[in-house]
């Protein structure tokens, strides 16, 4: 179903709210935490999900590339004693709405395919166990983009239905993606920005995820920046 890596990215946004100061990784990006209401081109059942705590991306001039609104709280399928044990993205369904995205300036996914400027929920995919993909990523767990416009349910969808959904966002064959590393199951309480040596730039965000009656933090680590070696 997925990947190869996000070249450079060229975004944009519109400042909204109340910002915090950037925190900075080496290297030319920094983060800023902030106050923005969902996107109005999000339908208002999926805008109810997210957090108005926002991460927003910011070149190394201070312009703003990208913003991402998480989910308030995800569910999972998990027993107490996995939550105990913490958890990983195999807890939630597939296809799981996991937030949102908001792009000013074309990117390019982890397949270095050209995403448009817009607004897009982030849904959660795992990337089959086939030969097409084999070597193509070091985590089989993504972020599939998916337009606004074409995503007015929250709900989970048919895997094969979110593929095809999201190649409206690549506009072709293939879905858009971001790829996601291990969930970090003992986050901060502040998004974290980091830089591997594969040149990943990801963003780690703490959610509430909630299985049953029980609930846990976990840090949704997404790759904003960096592309597939196979790209």
């Amino acid at each position: 179903m997925i990947p190869r890596p996000l070249g450079r990215v060229v975004l944009g946004l519109a400042l909204v709210g109340a910002w915090a100061a950037p925190v900075r990784a080496q290297g030319p990006f920094t983060i800023k935490e902030g106050i923005t209401p969902a996107p109005k081109e999000l339908s208002g059942a999926v805008g109810a999900l997210l957090d108005t705590k926002t991460v927003q991306l910011l070149d190394a001039k201070g312009n703003a590339l990208c913003e991402v609104w998480f989910r308030k709280e995800v569910p999972a399928k998990a027993t107490p004693v996995q939550v105990k044990n913490g958890l990983t993205y195999r807890e939630m369904e597939e296809t799981t709405l996991l937030g949102a995205i908001k792009i000013e300036k074309a990117l390019n996914d982890y397949r270095k395919q050209k995403i448009k400027e817009g607004v897009y929920t982030l849904r959660l995919g795992f990337q089959p166990s086939d030969g097409d993909h084999m070597g193509t990523a070091p985590n089989n767990e993504f972020c599939l983009l998916v337009p606004a416009a074409d995503d007015k349910d929250p709900a989970p969808l048919m895997p094969k239905l979110l593929q095809e959904k999201s190649a409206k966002a690549s506009g072709g064959t293939h879905p858009a993606v971001l790829l996601l590393f291990p969930a970090d199951t003992k986050p901060g309480a502040a998004a974290k920005l980091a830089k591997d040596s594969s040149n990943h730039w990801t963003v780690t965000r703490p959610v509430e995820v909630k299985a049953g009656d029980a609930k846990a933090m976990l840090g949704i680590v997404l790759t904003l920046v960096g592309v597939s070696s196979a790209a």
